[in-house]
């Protein structure tokens, strides 16, 4: 049995995970819960480990896994979003065909996304990567692609990894999505509205926020899966 503010965690992680596909930062957890410091967090995390419910993924304290949910929590739409290598797929399907009728499907890896200094946009497809139709969120097209740099790496996602973004032309405050800057650079950052202006935020604090007008920002996405191979 799960204490109140371990239940309180472990569902606030669950939905950020579903909202975002990464888990959120402790800083994050912290607020979330009221605690005055990170070692109440890291005491829970550690607990909820311990008795089944999540896996932290190895090397990286912010990666975590969603194993299985109490009673409490069941029926509100898990899904594990960060899985580890890429699975085979159990047949090759389209994007049209509904996500919950196949076990697997695979995307197109539409090249390197920048998760630091924006790169050129790349929009044709390299090769194709095996996602769980679970991770998909709806029925709209998808696609993958692999992060290059690391100024995402406090939201879980670092060089190397494979995102999967849910094909969408609008973002909510906060969200984590594919942008692409002045029509030529594309690049993975957090989503926000500031009056007229749009700021691209990084999640490493080497790296500094961009303001941008409207209209230099065209949201090509929004991340809704993580995939790692080790």
């Amino acid at each position: 049995m799960l204490t109140r503010k371990q239940l309180e965690l472990l569902e606030f992680i669950h939905k950020r995970m579903q909202k975002d596909g990464v888990p959120p930062s402790f800083d994050e957890m912290k607020d979330a819960l009221d605690l005055r410091s990170k070692s109440g967090i890291h005491r829970l995390i550690t607990a909820l480990e311990e008795r089944g419910f999540i896996r932290r993924l190895a090397h990286r304290a912010r990666a975590i896994e969603i194993v299985k949910l109490p009673d409490a929590l069941e029926g509100k739409g898990f899904a594990p979003r960060v899985i580890e290598g890429a699975a085979p797929a159990a047949q090759p399907a389209g994007n049209a065909m509904p996500v919950e009728a196949v076990h697997a499907l695979e995307l197109p890896v539409m090249g390197r996304i920048a998760a630091g200094t924006p790169i050129e946009a790349i929009s044709h497809a390299s090769h194709n990567v095996a996602v769980p139709g679970t991770m998909l969120s709806g029925r709209g097209h998808h696609y993958a692609l692999e992060v290059k740099g690391d100024s995402m790496i406090e939201a879980g996602i670092n060089d190397g990894d494979v995102v999967v973004i849910r094909e969408q032309d609008t973002a909510d405050n906060g969200e984590i999505v594919v942008a692409l800057v002045e029509g030529h650079e594309a690049t993975l950052k957090r989503f926000r509205r500031k009056g007229a202006m749009i700021a691209l935020e990084a999640a490493n604090p080497a790296y500094e926020t961009r303001l941008l007008r409207a209209d230099q920002v065209q949201v090509q996405g929004r991340l809704v899966g993580l995939i790692r191979s080790y």
